[in-house]
């Protein structure tokens, strides 16, 4: 099917400015300039969300209404309210409606000093018994890098209950780094134009991204689930630092609280009570699933390794020994002890009250995956076209990439595979729980089908996880074009059934009772707003009394 951006902003209203549209709003006091979004559904509550831009820059607070209407306009269940707004949370405004009916579809509209917003549709999350569910599955949307067709795509889904968002949703870099040829070429430089570090500087960043109509289309299709991953602080950001913060850029407890800050401003997310950076939560879609948001990133991570700083010794040259035992630590830790308890009573619960799935929404690969000897597993025409395009450098980085595959080391010190250790813990929780899981993971720019297992060599099958690829984020295949990147994993890992290092789009996740489905949805062109979809891949699992089948390709 083709699309073009210049459709109605799909469903509900939305891309509309304002009653009378953009040139009636421009005499008016206030503008919804970046849409509405609905997020963190339960059974009888609903975020909604939506900016008010004043006119007036010294504006003080600003009031608002907001209406949500029941979809099958039967009687009763409407709700309303009132509020306002102002800059010390830089007129953003969010509503936690409660007192709703369960798995029922509304929409919803704000309303300031005559000017309407665009209406949004949400739903709550059903209860009791319940047959299938419907998530589209996103991550990695760099401005610059692109159209977000992946996002429109996901607003013009025939269903969709819920949309998860697995992080980096913004990126924090200056106009001239990450992106910016492309974003050059498409006028899509990000504002403002420095390294974001400040917390007008956040605001400012979340406020350009919320202005994209494709983004906002697919906030008013569903409701939203989000958790970020590094940038939307700093890139491989752990609990004490970032591998993109410098000591010239100030506190790093400042700048991770100013980035948070201005995250729970701009998205639709139930914020934890007391504050903080623990945003683990749980959502039960009736007696089919229960979704695990995990939290991996800043409130326990402890410091990646580093291959450039860590891998070798004295000599200068690799002590691999050392490395593994360092990497092996059982000391180090993506979740902390109080996660991983709350995760521990959460699925045994979700498994003793009979509910199928149990499925945990994270920020990064999960399975093992080693470095890929690329050199060798490609023919050799093809390598040369490959390092033709690479340029001088494209021999050397290969070189390294041989040498690194040739020490069995994991591709990745920010995945899961930087901490075996606790992934194994994590393994004995869902083991221990003989919970059918499903792990769904952002972060890397590809699309992963893969089986994990609680050892490298035989054992025991533990889960399924599926990868989501970039909304607009280059991956490992724009770099080395001319080479099938994506085969290889899956031909020298044994966890990785299928990889695509290239394509962008989504993940889209049904759940019935007897029977999961994973499509790797693909854009044709992120370059243009008229595009194609495809489904790349589909693959089904199914739940057992021990855990979940493998997966077969449909």
């Amino acid at each position: 099917m083709r699309m073009d951006r210049r459709r109605a902003l799909a469903l509900f209203g939305a891309g509309t400015a304002a009653v009378g549209g953009p040139a009636a709003a421009q005499d008016r006091p206030v503008r919804f300039d970046h849409g509405v979004a609905s997020g963190d559904p339960t059974a009888d509550r609903v975020i909604l969300w939506t900016r008010i831009t004043p006119m007036d820059p010294s504006a003080g607070s600003i009031s608002y209404e907001w209406s949500l209407n029941p979809v099958d306009r039967m009687a009763g269940g409407a709700k309303s309210g009132r509020g306002t707004t102002s800059a010390s949370r830089d007129f953003t405004v969010k509503v936690d409606v409660g007192g709703l009916d369960a798995g029922r579809a509304y929409t919803f509209t704000f309303t300031s000093n005559g000017v309407t917003s665009p209406m949004g549709r949400t739903r709550t999350l059903p209860e009791g018994p319940v047959e299938d569910a419907v998530l589209a599955i996103a991550s990695c949307a760099l401005y610059p890098g692109g159209y977000f067709n992946a996002y429109q795509a996901i607003a013009d889904l025939p269903r969709v209950d819920v949309v998860l968002h697995l992080g980096d949703y913004i990126y924090e870099y200056a106009a001239d780094g990450y992106g910016a040829e492309t974003g050059r070429k498409l006028n899509r430089l990000v504002r403002p134009a420095h390294e974001i570090v400040t917390l007008s500087d956040y605001r400012n960043r979340h406020a350009q991204v919320k202005t994209d109509p494709q983004l906002q289309a697919a906030h008013a299709r569903a409701p939203w689930i989000v958790v970020w991953d590094d940038h939307e602080t700093a890139n491989n950001a752990w609990v004490g630092g970032a591998e993109n913060h410098k000591p010239d850029q100030g506190s790093w407890n400042r700048r991770k609280a100013a980035a948070i800050k201005a995250y729970y401003e701009w998205m639709p997310i139930r914020e934890p009570d007391g504050g903080g950076f623990s945003i683990h939560r749980a959502f039960e879609f009736g007696d089919l699933a229960t979704l695990f948001m995990l939290e991996t990133r800043i409130t326990a991570r402890d410091e990646q390794l580093d291959y450039a700083v860590d891998l070798n010794g004295p000599d200068g040259k690799p002590d691999v020994a050392r490395f593994r035992w360092r990497l092996a630590d059982p000391e180090r830790r993506m979740m902390g002890p109080a996660q991983a308890d709350w995760l521990r009573r959460g699925l045994a619960n979700s498994v003793r009250t009979g509910r199928t799935w149990q499925v945990l929404g994270n920020e990064v690969i999960m399975a093992r995956v080693g470095v890929p000897d690329i050199r060798a597993e490609t023919e050799p025409a093809r390598l040369e076209a490959a390092m033709a395009r690479m340029g001088p450098g494209g021999a050397a980085r290969l070189e390294r990439m041989s040498g690194m595959a040739s020490l069995g080391l994991p591709y990745g010190l920010d995945m899961w595979d930087g901490y075996p250790a606790d992934r194994q813990r994590l393994y004995g929780l869902i083991q221990k729980a003989k919970a059918n899981a499903v792990v769904v993971s952002g972060d890397s720019h590809a699309f992963w089908a893969n089986e994990l297992f609680d050892a490298p060599e035989g054992g025991t099958r533990v889960a399924v996880e599926f990868g989501t690829t970039a909304v607009t984020s280059p991956g490992a295949g724009d770099i080395l074009t001319d080479i099938p990147v994506g085969e290889i994993f899956a031909r020298t890992n044994r966890e990785v059934v299928y990889s695509n290092q290239a394509a962008k789009g989504f993940v889209l996740l049904t759940l019935g009772r007897t029977e999961g489905k994973a499509e790797m949805v693909a854009v044709s062109t992120i370059l243009d707003t008229s595009f194609t979809t495809r489904v790349l891949k589909t693959f089904t699992f199914t739940p057992g009394p021990d855990g979940v089948s493998g997966l077969a390709e449909a």
